[in-house]
């Protein structure tokens, strides 16, 4: 039984019985883990997906020139149970794509740079391996196991070396027919201080950037040579299943999804005055010292931007140091809440702003992972700042309305006494019954609050398609949530074969929509795709 769960069900012998009666059933998470610390990502190849034509078993050089894809779809109909299909070589319709600068004389490593740049052989002392440490993360790009991603770090013993296959247990499990039950490992090789891939003796072989790198007799099952893997590599195991390569050093981070952010002041919208921006939009992954939190927020300021620098500053510092007592963390692990922590920041953040005559809204969507990287959002906000999460296709209102004709406003005024009469829509010239700063106007009339709306806690899937979008009112004046969702996948679906910062594309084209729309405000966007890793920096603050 072993053994057939080892022979991958592709093969390239054309004389495999086919006199079998069952119909093949096609059916088609992971763990890792990055300690993260303070640098920007070094940012990877600038390449989309890049498939290079095969060369033969014969030659071990790295190929050069230009990339090719080829058209590799082939029907599945009459497929039976056990049967051990033969995979068709591609040679037509390749279409050219990009040419890689790799040194030509490179035989058998394909890693960037001179022979000089590699590390030295000797083992080094343990200060030097703690220098070097380094994380490595894939993300399945293509293949029937899309969408797929996990990241492990040089360090992390238990978890190396990390298995690609089409069985358990398999660290990166690959639903794909084409794939071996063990198919290719990768290590970190502790003397060259460099990961690398070796082929399992796979029967269909393994590809790097379209180079063959198993054993030239795949039938041999004999493993192949190891080589060393750059940021940037394309592994291709099968015909379909790409996996996209990104390593950072110790000292980089990497946000487990995908972070766009964008913004505008819509200046030329408001008949080209020169107003000022009064948006102030930031994230931070990880929140400093506690790996496993980080925070993404907007706050859209009024009467200058005074406020609004303030609140993302100090917003931030207060829920980190909340976090750092470890009773309130683990609680908000245990429980899967961090409801006191948001309302506790919002408090803190309120009592530490000295604006009296400047106000903003605070919108700060809280996201954790807990020991199994399962990930957990929840959300507080005060003033229209919105927030949403889209997840299996269900809509998911992260923030509630802050205006003062809003329904929720007028009844919780009400119930303090203080009613708005019939028509009032403003209090003290504000539209807004609750903010941060404005301390003059809250003097005045106890009807305004900073207290916090606190979101449900939303579980994220992984493979759900899960994403969530945060905008200040400038993008919500013209955009409904439900036109926003259909934004999100129409650029899903137009740029599904791209690798490199999808969510950034996406926070344009809200705002490129906004514009479209011409909206008469500041617009900021934060877009985060859970189902992707990030390649941007790990701390951002705009403007």
């Amino acid at each position: 039984m072993v053994g057939e769960l080892e022979r991958p069900l592709v093969s390239n012998d054309v004389d495999l019985a086919q006199d079998q009666s069952n119909d093949l059933t096609r059916n088609y998470d992971l763990d890792g883990e990055c300690h993260l610390n303070a640098a920007l990502l070094r940012p990877p190849r600038t390449q989309g997906l890049v498939h290079k034509q095969r060369l033969s078993s014969a030659s071990r050089r790295l190929a050069l020139g230009d990339s090719v894809v080829g058209d590799v779809s082939d029907p599945l109909d009459g497929i039976l149970v056990g049967q051990t299909l033969k995979r068709r070589v591609v040679t037509e319709h390749l279409v050219e794509l990009q040419t890689h600068g790799r040194p030509e004389n490179q035989s058998q490593n394909l890693r960037f740079g001179t022979e000089n740049d590699r590390p030295q052989e000797s083992v080094p002392n343990t200060d030097a391996i703690s220098d070097q440490r380094s994380c490595l993360s894939l993300q399945v790009v293509s293949g029937p196991s899309c969408g797929l991603h996990c990241s492990v770090l040089s360090t992390s013993t238990a978890r190396l070396p990390l298995t690609l296959g089409r069985v358990p247990p398999s660290y990166l499990l690959l639903k794909d027919y084409e794939v071996s039950g063990k198919h290719a490992m990768i290590t970190w090789n502790l003397n060259k201080l460099r990961w690398e891939l070796v082929d399992m003796g796979s029967l269909n072989g393994t590809l790097l950037n379209s180079c063959p790198i198993h054993h030239p007799d795949p039938g041999s099952r004999l493993w192949g040579d190891p080589v060393e893997l750059a940021s940037g590599d394309t592994i291709t195991v099968g015909t379909t299943s790409n996996i996209y390569v990104h390593i950072s050093s110790h000292n980089e981070r990497l946000v487990p999804f995908g972070v766009g952010m964008t913004s505008d002041p819509m200046s030329l919208r408001r008949g080209g005055k020169k107003l000022p921006m009064e948006d102030v939009c930031y994230y931070h992954w990880p929140l400093p010292g506690i790996n496993q939190f980080g925070v993404f927020g907007i706050c859209d300021g009024h009467g200058g931007v005074g406020a609004a620098k303030s609140a993302s500053k100090i917003l931030p510092e207060m829920v980190a140091t909340i976090l750092t007592d470890s009773v309130k963390r683990e609680r908000v692990m245990s429980e899967q809440d961090a409801s006191d922590v948001l309302r506790d920041a919002f408090s803190q953040t309120e009592a530490s702003m000295n604006n009296y005559y400047e106000g903003c809204t605070a919108t700060l969507l809280l996201v954790w992972a807990d020991a199994d990287e399962n990930f957990f959002a929840q959300c507080a906000n005060v003033g229209d700042s919105a927030c949403f999460i889209n997840m299996d296709g269900k809509q998911i209102k992260m923030t509630e309305d802050h205006k003062v004709t809003s329904c929720s406003e007028r009844l919780r005024i009400e119930g303090i006494g203080e009613p708005l009469k019939d028509g009032e829509t403003r209090l003290c010239g504000l539209n807004l019954a609750r903010m941060l700063g404005d301390k003059f106007v809250k003097q005045q009339d106890s009807r305004f609050s900073s207290e916090p709306y606190i979101s449900q806690v939303v579980h994220l899937k992984k493979s759900s398609g899960a994403f969530a979008l945060l905008a200040s009112d400038g993008l919500w004046d013209v955009v409904s949530f439900k036109k926003a969702i259909q934004l999100v996948v129409q650029a899903r679906e137009r740029h599904s074969t791209e690798t490199e910062n999808l969510a950034e594309k996406i926070a344009e084209v809200m705002l490129n929509e906004a514009r479209t729309q011409r909206t008469k405000d500041n617009t900021s966007i934060i877009f985060i795709d859970f189902d992707s890793i990030s390649t941007v920096s790990s701390c951002k603050v705009r403007p």
